[in-house]
């Protein structure tokens, strides 16, 4: 027998016994009409329903069994009576699982990697790892496996390349040419769970892992056709750029400045940067008159190129996305060239050359040796490149967040005292 109907219209179920559901009852009067389109009404029994419904103890509603929750794990609110009409379709929305967006197909897609050390502030784990060992090392990163690590000098410029990606996916739905990030780092794999915890915690679209166990990951850049590898490891970096790859040392601004959450700032020194160091050659071995008279002789022939300006040419590849759909004012990526030349005696050659590539950079600085520091604080990049440790300094001092590229002539004459920071 299913059940006994009692007097007061409450039906008790077999097998529970004091557990009583409310039956419905009918309220007198018309029936109220909601502008909401309400949920289908459960099949009388023995007739099939899709999606599966039970009974709801409120009139003319239904509960679906295959309805997931929220993300947050409370039921979303119903629509009220008196709502727009697109509320209905607001509460299904809500009900929905958020997913992640598509990844893009990489050989399409501008490929940052980047270590775990740059991305994440590790040096205490370090000091773990140099004092004590490897094995004390992994077994301490399996304790603290639910606590996230801080944020490192990578951060703010992979949420930045995820916002450039969010804008882009508004304009292009279907387009691979997006940023990805690969998280490269030579930790052992049993300390992923940490990493990936973190970056969940971060809220970062990161899923390309390369964790090498303590090997070199270097070998791996070109697998994952990567464009740009940030480290704190200056011999991985230096390594990277002779296999042809740009990479850079990352280092932390010394006090904190507000970076744009909307746009990418990224900031290139020129000779030995984005050019080669030919023209350094000539000032280090001849002097500034003798750099001079070179480059006005040579004014109209292009400079080679240096290790960072197939980045460049990356990023002016998605900035054309952008001015494609007359966003070139508003572009949320843009570009400097902070250079120590002067821009009557030597900045032509290089606004030539950059021409000759078929690039554009948006603002173009000649300090004429001036310090950089001060104008990199009101440029607030995200990231600024640099083959000279002392402009790295100055960047530092002023709160820039400063890459060396440890390429050229420049680096036989390098007398900084400087420490890393962050070490990968």
């Amino acid at each position: 027998m299913p059940g006994v109907r009692d007097t007061m219209g409450s039906l008790h179920r077999e097998g529970r016994p004091g557990i009583c559901y409310a039956e419905p009852r009918a309220v007198p009067g018309p029936a109220l009409q909601s502008p909401c389109p309400s949920p289908s009404v459960p099949d009388a029994p023995g007739t099939s329903s899709s999606p599966q419904t039970r009974a709801s103890p409120y009139p003319h509603t239904a509960m679906s069994t295959d309805t997931p929750l929220p993300e947050n794990g409370q039921p979303a609110e119903t629509p009220k009576h008196g709502e727009e009409p697109g509320c209905a379709k607001a509460f299904y929305d809500n009900l929905a699982p958020k997913k992640k967006p598509r990844l893009p197909k990489p050989q399409n897609a501008v490929t940052i990697a980047v270590s775990s050390r740059t991305l994440f502030d590790m040096s205490d784990d370090r000091k773990v790892y140099e004092e004590e060992g490897v094995e004390k090392y992994v077994h301490l990163q399996q304790e603290r496996e639910e606590e996230p690590l801080k944020t490192g000098p990578a951060y703010p410029f992979v949420k930045a390349v995820e916002e450039v990606n969010k804008q882009l996916r508004e304009l292009y739905t279907d387009s691979d040419d997006l940023f990805d990030i690969v998280l490269m780092t030579n930790n052992h794999a049993q300390v992923g769970v940490r990493l990936i915890n973190s970056i969940n915690h971060y809220s970062l679209n990161i899923e390309r892992f390369c964790m090498t166990g303590g090997n070199s990951p270097i070998g791996y850049l070109k697998a994952y056709l990567t464009n740009l590898y940030l480290s704190a490891d200056s011999e991985k970096v230096q390594e990277a750029i002779g296999e042809g790859i740009a990479a850079a040392t990352m280092f932390t601004g010394k006090k904190n400045l507000v970076l744009p959450e909307k746009q990418l700032r990224v900031a290139f020194d020129g000779d030995a940067v984005l050019f080669s160091d030919e023209s350094e050659i000539i000032v280090k071995e001849k002097g500034l008159d003798s750099f001079f008279e070179h480059e006005k002789a040579h004014e109209n022939k292009p400079l080679a190129q240096g290790p960072l300006k197939c980045f460049l040419v990356s990023l002016g590849k998605l900035q054309k996305k952008f001015y494609a759909k007359g966003c070139r004012l508003n572009c949320p990526i843009r570009t400097y060239l902070v250079t120590a030349r002067s821009a009557a005696s030597s900045g032509a050659r290089v606004l030539k050359t950059l021409r000759s590539w078929g690039l554009e950079i948006d603002e173009a600085l000649f300090l004429a040796g001036a310090p950089k520091g001060p104008i990199l604080e009101k440029i607030r990049p995200h990231i600024f490149f640099d083959d000279q440790m002392f402009h790295i300094e100055g960047a530092q001092e002023l709160g820039t967040i400063a890459a060396h590229v440890p390429y050229g002539i420049g680096q036989k004459y390098h007398k900084s005292s400087l420490k890393e920071e962050v070490k990968k």
